[in-house]
Protein backbone atom coordinates (compact mmCIF):
# COMPACT_ATOMS: atom_id res chain seq x y z
CA UNK A 1 0.00 0.00 0.00
CA UNK A 2 0.95 3.63 -0.43
CA UNK A 3 1.60 5.83 2.59
CA UNK A 4 -0.35 9.01 3.31
CA UNK A 5 0.86 11.22 6.16
CA UNK A 6 -1.97 13.45 7.40
CA UNK A 7 -0.90 16.67 9.10
CA UNK A 8 -3.92 17.83 11.07
CA UNK A 9 -4.29 21.28 12.62
CA UNK A 10 -7.07 20.95 15.25
CA UNK A 11 -7.15 24.73 15.69
CA UNK A 12 -7.85 25.64 12.05
CA UNK A 13 -11.06 27.57 11.44
CA UNK A 14 -14.22 26.17 12.93
CA UNK A 15 -13.85 23.03 15.04
CA UNK A 16 -13.62 19.81 13.02
CA UNK A 17 -14.39 16.19 13.97
CA UNK A 18 -11.35 14.84 12.09
CA UNK A 19 -9.50 13.50 15.12
CA UNK A 20 -10.94 10.01 14.68
CA UNK A 21 -9.26 9.04 11.42
CA UNK A 22 -10.85 5.58 11.60
CA UNK A 23 -14.13 7.12 10.41
CA UNK A 24 -12.52 7.83 7.04
CA UNK A 25 -10.32 4.77 6.72
CA UNK A 26 -12.43 3.14 4.03
CA UNK A 27 -11.91 6.10 1.66
CA UNK A 28 -8.13 5.89 1.99
CA UNK A 29 -8.19 2.11 1.54
CA UNK A 30 -10.25 2.58 -1.61
CA UNK A 31 -7.28 4.44 -3.08
CA UNK A 32 -4.74 2.02 -1.61
CA UNK A 33 -3.41 4.33 1.15
CA UNK A 34 -2.45 3.50 4.68
CA UNK A 35 -2.46 6.56 6.92
CA UNK A 36 -0.45 8.15 9.69
CA UNK A 37 -2.02 11.09 11.55
CA UNK A 38 0.19 13.82 13.06
CA UNK A 39 -1.39 16.77 14.89
CA UNK A 40 0.23 20.19 14.95
CA UNK A 41 0.74 21.66 18.40
CA UNK A 42 1.87 25.22 17.68
CA UNK A 43 2.61 27.75 14.95
CA UNK A 44 5.30 26.53 12.56
CA UNK A 45 4.79 22.90 13.53
CA UNK A 46 3.69 21.79 10.05
CA UNK A 47 6.95 23.10 8.58
CA UNK A 48 9.05 20.97 10.93
CA UNK A 49 6.83 17.91 10.50
CA UNK A 50 7.17 17.93 6.71
CA UNK A 51 10.93 18.46 6.89
CA UNK A 52 11.30 15.39 9.12
CA UNK A 53 9.06 12.92 7.24
CA UNK A 54 11.27 10.04 6.13
CA UNK A 55 9.08 8.91 3.26
CA UNK A 56 5.50 9.28 2.06
CA UNK A 57 3.58 8.94 -1.18
CA UNK A 58 1.29 11.80 -0.14
CA UNK A 59 1.21 14.47 2.57
CA UNK A 60 -2.39 15.54 3.21
CA UNK A 61 -2.59 18.89 5.00
CA UNK A 62 -5.83 18.98 6.99
CA UNK A 63 -6.06 22.64 7.95
CA UNK A 64 -6.40 26.14 6.58
CA UNK A 65 -4.36 28.16 4.11
CA UNK A 66 -1.85 29.04 6.82
CA UNK A 67 -1.24 25.38 7.67
CA UNK A 68 -0.79 24.63 3.97
CA UNK A 69 1.72 27.47 3.74
CA UNK A 70 3.73 26.01 6.62
CA UNK A 71 3.73 22.56 5.04
CA UNK A 72 4.92 23.92 1.70
CA UNK A 73 7.69 25.89 3.41
CA UNK A 74 8.90 22.66 5.00
CA UNK A 75 8.55 20.79 1.72
CA UNK A 76 10.74 23.26 -0.16
CA UNK A 77 13.47 22.76 2.46
CA UNK A 78 13.65 19.05 1.68
CA UNK A 79 16.24 17.64 -0.71
CA UNK A 80 13.41 15.89 -2.53
CA UNK A 81 9.96 17.52 -2.04
CA UNK A 82 6.97 15.30 -1.34
CA UNK A 83 3.58 15.28 -3.04
CA UNK A 84 1.20 17.62 -1.14
CA UNK A 85 -2.59 17.98 -1.00
CA UNK A 86 -4.90 20.11 1.13
CA UNK A 87 -8.03 19.03 2.95
CA UNK A 88 -9.60 22.39 3.88
CA UNK A 89 -10.47 22.97 7.53
CA UNK A 90 -9.75 26.70 7.68
CA UNK A 91 -12.07 29.67 7.88
CA UNK A 92 -11.53 31.13 4.41
CA UNK A 93 -10.05 28.22 2.40
CA UNK A 94 -9.32 30.32 -0.69
CA UNK A 95 -6.87 27.82 -2.15
CA UNK A 96 -9.21 24.87 -1.68
CA UNK A 97 -12.19 26.65 -3.23
CA UNK A 98 -10.02 27.68 -6.18
CA UNK A 99 -9.29 24.00 -6.81
CA UNK A 100 -13.00 23.19 -6.63
CA UNK A 101 -13.22 21.68 -3.17
CA UNK A 102 -16.40 22.15 -1.14
CA UNK A 103 -17.58 22.05 2.47
CA UNK A 104 -18.11 18.28 2.37
CA UNK A 105 -15.32 16.41 4.15
CA UNK A 106 -16.16 13.08 2.55
CA UNK A 107 -16.64 14.67 -0.86
CA UNK A 108 -13.34 16.51 -0.61
CA UNK A 109 -11.45 13.33 0.26
CA UNK A 110 -12.86 11.67 -2.85
CA UNK A 111 -12.00 14.65 -5.04
CA UNK A 112 -8.44 14.81 -3.71
CA UNK A 113 -7.56 11.12 -3.70
CA UNK A 114 -8.94 10.68 -7.23
CA UNK A 115 -7.14 13.82 -8.37
CA UNK A 116 -4.11 14.44 -10.58
CA UNK A 117 -0.55 15.46 -9.78
CA UNK A 118 0.39 18.95 -10.99
CA UNK A 119 3.53 21.04 -10.61
CA UNK A 120 2.65 24.43 -9.14
CA UNK A 121 4.34 27.79 -8.83
CA UNK A 122 5.26 28.77 -5.28
CA UNK A 123 5.85 32.50 -4.82
CA UNK A 124 8.68 33.83 -2.67
CA UNK A 125 8.79 36.99 -0.56
CA UNK A 126 12.38 37.58 0.52
CA UNK A 127 12.75 33.80 0.12
CA UNK A 128 9.71 33.18 2.34
CA UNK A 129 7.32 30.95 0.30
CA UNK A 130 3.64 31.64 -0.08
CA UNK A 131 1.05 29.69 -1.99
CA UNK A 132 -1.52 32.28 -2.96
CA UNK A 133 -1.24 35.81 -1.48
CA UNK A 134 1.10 38.29 0.17
CA UNK A 135 -0.40 41.69 0.87
CA UNK A 136 0.25 44.82 2.88
CA UNK A 137 -1.95 47.79 3.78
CA UNK A 138 -4.82 48.78 6.02
CA UNK A 139 -7.13 46.04 7.28
CA UNK A 140 -5.09 43.14 5.85
CA UNK A 141 -4.23 42.17 9.42
CA UNK A 142 -7.87 41.10 9.85
CA UNK A 143 -6.85 37.75 8.37
CA UNK A 144 -4.45 36.94 11.22
CA UNK A 145 -5.58 39.26 14.03
CA UNK A 146 -9.21 38.12 14.22
CA UNK A 147 -9.51 36.23 17.54
CA UNK A 148 -9.54 32.45 17.15
CA UNK A 149 -12.58 32.12 19.41
CA UNK A 150 -14.57 34.28 16.98
CA UNK A 151 -13.48 32.14 14.02
CA UNK A 152 -14.37 28.93 15.83
CA UNK A 153 -17.82 30.29 16.64
CA UNK A 154 -18.75 32.30 13.54
CA UNK A 155 -16.49 31.08 10.72
CA UNK A 156 -16.06 33.65 7.90
CA UNK A 157 -18.50 36.02 9.63
CA UNK A 158 -15.83 36.53 12.32
CA UNK A 159 -13.69 38.51 9.87
CA UNK A 160 -16.56 40.90 9.19
CA UNK A 161 -17.34 41.36 12.88
CA UNK A 162 -13.70 42.07 13.66
CA UNK A 163 -13.27 44.26 10.59
CA UNK A 164 -16.10 46.57 11.64
CA UNK A 165 -14.07 47.50 14.73
CA UNK A 166 -11.17 48.60 12.54
CA UNK A 167 -13.09 50.97 10.26
CA UNK A 168 -12.04 54.00 12.31
CA UNK A 169 -8.35 53.41 11.58
CA UNK A 170 -6.58 55.71 9.15
CA UNK A 171 -5.22 54.36 5.88
CA UNK A 172 -1.61 53.43 5.46
CA UNK A 173 0.05 55.35 2.63
CA UNK A 174 3.35 53.99 1.32
CA UNK A 175 5.84 55.93 -0.76
CA UNK A 176 7.66 53.33 -2.79
CA UNK A 177 9.99 52.70 -5.66
CA UNK A 178 9.50 49.44 -7.51
CA UNK A 179 10.90 47.45 -10.38
CA UNK A 180 8.80 45.06 -12.43
CA UNK A 181 9.55 43.37 -15.75
CA UNK A 182 12.79 45.33 -15.96
CA UNK A 183 11.11 48.75 -15.64
CA UNK A 184 11.47 51.13 -12.68
CA UNK A 185 8.56 53.12 -11.27
CA UNK A 186 7.64 55.12 -8.17
CA UNK A 187 4.45 56.26 -6.51
CA UNK A 188 2.31 56.32 -3.40
CA UNK A 189 0.05 53.36 -2.71
CA UNK A 190 -2.10 52.14 0.16
CA UNK A 191 -2.54 48.45 -0.76
CA UNK A 192 -0.21 45.98 -2.49
CA UNK A 193 -1.35 42.46 -3.39
CA UNK A 194 0.97 39.83 -4.85
CA UNK A 195 -1.00 36.70 -5.71
CA UNK A 196 -0.94 33.36 -7.49
CA UNK A 197 -4.66 32.70 -7.26
CA UNK A 198 -7.89 33.74 -8.93
CA UNK A 199 -9.49 34.16 -5.51
CA UNK A 200 -8.48 36.37 -2.56
CA UNK A 201 -10.35 37.00 0.73
CA UNK A 202 -13.32 34.96 -0.40
CA UNK A 203 -13.81 36.77 -3.73
CA UNK A 204 -12.85 35.81 -7.27
CA UNK A 205 -10.99 38.74 -8.85
CA UNK A 206 -9.04 37.28 -11.79
CA UNK A 207 -10.38 35.47 -14.84
CA UNK A 208 -7.28 33.88 -16.31
CA UNK A 209 -4.71 32.82 -13.70
CA UNK A 210 -2.47 29.85 -14.43
CA UNK A 211 -0.76 28.18 -11.50
CA UNK A 212 2.14 26.74 -13.51
CA UNK A 213 3.16 29.60 -15.83
CA UNK A 214 6.10 30.75 -13.64
CA UNK A 215 4.37 34.10 -13.10
CA UNK A 216 2.35 35.85 -10.41
CA UNK A 217 -0.03 38.81 -10.36
CA UNK A 218 0.68 42.19 -8.76
CA UNK A 219 -2.13 44.62 -7.94
CA UNK A 220 -1.30 48.00 -6.41
CA UNK A 221 -4.04 50.37 -5.24
CA UNK A 222 -4.06 54.02 -4.26
CA UNK A 223 -6.97 54.29 -1.83
CA UNK A 224 -7.51 57.60 -0.04
CA UNK A 225 -10.87 57.11 1.69
CA UNK A 226 -13.56 54.52 2.37
CA UNK A 227 -15.52 55.49 -0.74
CA UNK A 228 -12.48 54.55 -2.80
CA UNK A 229 -12.67 51.06 -1.28
CA UNK A 230 -16.22 50.67 -2.57
CA UNK A 231 -15.17 51.88 -6.03
CA UNK A 232 -12.22 49.51 -6.01
CA UNK A 233 -14.42 46.54 -5.07
CA UNK A 234 -16.82 47.47 -7.87
CA UNK A 235 -14.08 47.34 -10.49
CA UNK A 236 -12.49 44.17 -9.11
CA UNK A 237 -15.80 42.32 -9.16
CA UNK A 238 -15.88 42.89 -12.93
CA UNK A 239 -12.67 40.81 -13.12
CA UNK A 240 -11.42 42.82 -16.11
CA UNK A 241 -7.80 43.68 -15.42
CA UNK A 242 -7.42 45.43 -18.79
CA UNK A 243 -9.87 48.20 -17.92
CA UNK A 244 -8.94 49.37 -14.45
CA UNK A 245 -9.05 53.05 -13.39
CA UNK A 246 -5.90 55.03 -12.77
CA UNK A 247 -5.71 54.33 -9.02
CA UNK A 248 -4.78 50.70 -9.86
CA UNK A 249 -1.55 49.31 -11.25
CA UNK A 250 -1.64 45.70 -12.45
CA UNK A 251 1.18 43.46 -13.65
CA UNK A 252 1.89 39.83 -14.47
CA UNK A 253 5.53 39.03 -13.83
CA UNK A 254 8.10 36.59 -12.48
CA UNK A 255 10.07 39.25 -10.57
CA UNK A 256 9.02 42.24 -8.52
CA UNK A 257 11.13 44.43 -6.26
CA UNK A 258 9.74 46.96 -3.77
CA UNK A 259 11.67 49.62 -1.87
CA UNK A 260 9.68 51.60 0.69
CA UNK A 261 10.85 55.06 1.66
CA UNK A 262 10.59 53.98 5.30
CA UNK A 263 10.28 50.58 6.96
CA UNK A 264 6.51 49.86 6.92
CA UNK A 265 4.96 50.05 10.37
CA UNK A 266 2.58 47.21 9.52
CA UNK A 267 3.32 43.57 8.72
CA UNK A 268 2.72 41.69 5.51
CA UNK A 269 -0.13 39.19 5.51
CA UNK A 270 1.16 35.98 3.89
CA UNK A 271 -1.44 33.28 3.19
CA UNK A 272 -3.50 34.60 6.10
CA UNK A 273 -0.65 34.74 8.62
CA UNK A 274 1.51 37.61 9.83
CA UNK A 275 4.94 38.03 8.25
CA UNK A 276 6.99 40.37 10.43
CA UNK A 277 9.95 42.24 9.01
CA UNK A 278 12.59 44.84 9.77
CA UNK A 279 13.45 46.01 6.28
CA UNK A 280 12.15 48.36 3.62
CA UNK A 281 13.23 46.19 0.66
CA UNK A 282 11.17 43.24 -0.56
CA UNK A 283 11.92 40.91 -3.46
CA UNK A 284 9.39 38.56 -5.04
CA UNK A 285 10.17 35.56 -7.23
CA UNK A 286 8.88 32.11 -8.18
CA UNK A 287 9.89 28.53 -7.41
CA UNK A 288 8.22 25.77 -9.42
CA UNK A 289 9.73 22.50 -8.26
CA UNK A 290 6.84 21.26 -6.13
CA UNK A 291 3.84 19.07 -6.95
CA UNK A 292 0.32 19.00 -5.53
CA UNK A 293 -2.43 16.43 -5.85
CA UNK A 294 -5.44 18.46 -7.00
CA UNK A 295 -9.03 17.65 -8.03
CA UNK A 296 -9.65 17.10 -11.74
CA UNK A 297 -12.62 19.46 -11.99
CA UNK A 298 -10.77 22.81 -12.42
CA UNK A 299 -7.43 21.80 -13.88
CA UNK A 300 -8.24 23.05 -17.40
CA UNK A 301 -8.92 26.52 -15.98
CA UNK A 302 -5.97 26.67 -13.60
CA UNK A 303 -3.12 25.01 -15.49
CA UNK A 304 -1.43 25.47 -18.83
Amino acid sequence: MKKCVIIYNPKSGMKSPFKNINNYDYIFKKYDYETELIETKCKGDATNIVKKIRSADLVLVAGGDGTLNEAIEGNLKRRKPLLIAQLPFGTQNDVAHMYGLTNSLFGNLELILSGVEKNIDVCLLNNRPFIYVACIGSYVDIAYATPRKLKEKYGRLAYILYGIKKLKETFHQFKIEYEVNGEKHSGEYSFIFVTNSNRVAGSYIYNDVKLNDSKFEVLMCKIENRWDILKALHYLKRRDMNNLPSFFKYYQTDNFKLIFKNIPSCSWCVDGDEFKHNTKEFNFGVANDMAMLVPKKNINKLFK
